[in-house]
């Protein structure tokens, strides 16, 4: 397991786990705080600024109902509605688990922990703090009236308008969705916006990223498991699909699971029933499912390596998330708003593209999409001294090592150059100029002369 970003904050009266915790966690995050002092935590948020706190319910001796943990949970999510928390204690039970979610709580883990699970929970959780700071970040009102409704996600591009009418289309409907796309697409904000608008929306809304649960603790995280139902299990615990009954589930990474896991997901899918870990006892439940992956599904399904018949489970409706690079001017869109979010961060004077800026952007594919996109934009942001972001201030990288040039003429080079942003542009002086950081009378004169 390797995770070295986001900050921890970490919140016991026992000094013992304080010490386990900062012990266990530093070496695969950025930074952790720890306090014996609950009333200390609206401090923190406001100066550490956690990504993921981890709160003990109980802080005083003997006292087992966990009500002071429900209390200083509801005090963090009036502070911050969209903090990741995960609770902990030693009396953990079914009832507290399903009542920690449905308070705002993210996960729930027993105290003593299994390394790897406590890992598992943890890396997890600050997978979905990222995801949600990429809501933040894309929370921008459009002006286009028919993404009025979405205002977390920025596009204006007909391929996002086709998923906005779809998702408006899904609102009185059951079905399971399966979304795909490339890594940085936001597909995580369009299961969002698919549960915000449907019928299930003032119900459970929980998330699994099946990629980076090991397959030994598979069962016991989406079933839940019975105390004493392996070697580590202290407390019996509720799956994710018994806390989502009634509400939605989101398959984060579906295409990573292995065929084993695969049928025993798609066993629990097919009966609307899952037994815990160590138990007899059959647990109906009722849950909508969105599944999302960047694997080519139906590759891996000639290739053997995932089921047709979970496929077909999971995909009653298929919605494709675009790769930046085909959604046109939202590439724009998107970087004018990083732009003046950055901006703002930095206190720098700095507002727009100007058309070299916005030629740059529009002609590069990005490979990492979106998440690409902010990254680039803030470094730009912080290095550039102009008040219109220049061409020349957008750093981008690429992963081909350029080679370089043996033909040294200045006149061919030049020649090659116009050829190139003659090609690209489709014959547009215009944009040829714009993409060569000309004017178009200088680039006229260039294609004359002899």
């Amino acid at each position: 397991m390797v995770q070295t970003t986001g900050k921890i904050l970490i919140i016991d009266d026992n000094e013992d786990v304080l010490f386990a915790l900062n012990a266990l966690l530093s070496p695969y995050v950025e930074r952790i705080k720890v306090s014996a002092h609950p009333e200390k935590i609206e401090h923190y948020m406001e100066t550490f600024r956690p990504d993921l706190i981890l709160l003990d319910m109980n802080f005083r001796k003997d006292v087992v109902s966990g009500k002071e943990g429900f209390l200083w949970l509801k005090k963090i999510m009036e502070t911050d509605p969209e903090a990741i928390v995960i609770l902990m204690t030693a009396y953990a039970d079914t009832e507290k688990a399903v009542q920690a979610i449905k308070a705002g709580a993210t996960d729930f883990i027993s105290k003593p922990w299994e390394k790897e699970k406590l890992l598992a929970t943890v890396f997890s959780a600050l997978k979905l703090k990222e995801s949600r700071k990429q809501i933040e970040n894309l929370q921008m009102q459009v002006q286009s009236l028919s993404n009025s409704d979405y205002p977390e996600i920025i596009g204006e591009s007909e391929a996002m308008l086709e998923i906005f009418t779809l998702i408006e289309k899904l609102s009185e409907t059951e079905a399971n969705i399966l979304i795909l796309g490339e890594n940085g697409t936001g597909k995580d904000l369009i299961a969002r916006a698919i549960f915000h608008h449907s019928q299930r929306s003032q119900k459970v809304f929980t998330t699994i990223d099946l990629g980076t649960i090991p397959e030994t603790l598979f069962e016991s995280e989406l079933f839940g498991h019975e105390k004493g139902a392996f070697t580590d299990a202290k407390a019996e615990k509720a799956g994710r699909m018994e806390i989502a009954s009634g509400g939605t589930l989101f398959l984060d990474e579906i295409g990573n699971l292995s065929l084993a896991m695969q049928a025993k997901l798609l066993t629990a899918i097919e009966k609307k029933q899952i037994s815990r870990l160590g138990s007899t006892r059959i647990l109906p439940i009722d849950v909508r499912y969105i599944s999302a992956t960047n694997t080519d599904i139906y590759e891996s399904v000639n290739n053997g390596n995932f089921r047709q018949d979970l496929l077909y489970r999971i995909n009653t409706i298929e919605i494709h998330v675009p790769p930046l690079r085909e959604r046109g001017q939202d590439m724009v869109l998107l970087a004018t708003h990083f732009i003046e979010k950055f901006a703002r961060k930095y206190k720098k004077n700095i507002s727009g593209l100007s058309p070299e800026a916005k030629a740059k952007i529009m002609n590069y594919t990005w490979p990492g999409n979106v998440r690409e996109l902010q990254n680039v934009m803030e470094r730009s942001v912080i290095l550039s001294s102009d008040k219109i972001l220049k061409a020349g201030s957008i750093s981008l990288q690429t992963n081909e090592k350029k080679k370089e040039s043996e033909n040294l003429n200045l006149n061919e080079i030049e020649r090659e150059a116009i050829e190139k942003a003659l090609k690209r542009s489709g014959g547009n002086l215009n944009k040829a100029a714009g993409l060569l950081g000309i004017t178009r009378y200088a680039l006229y004169r260039k294609t004359k002369k002899e």
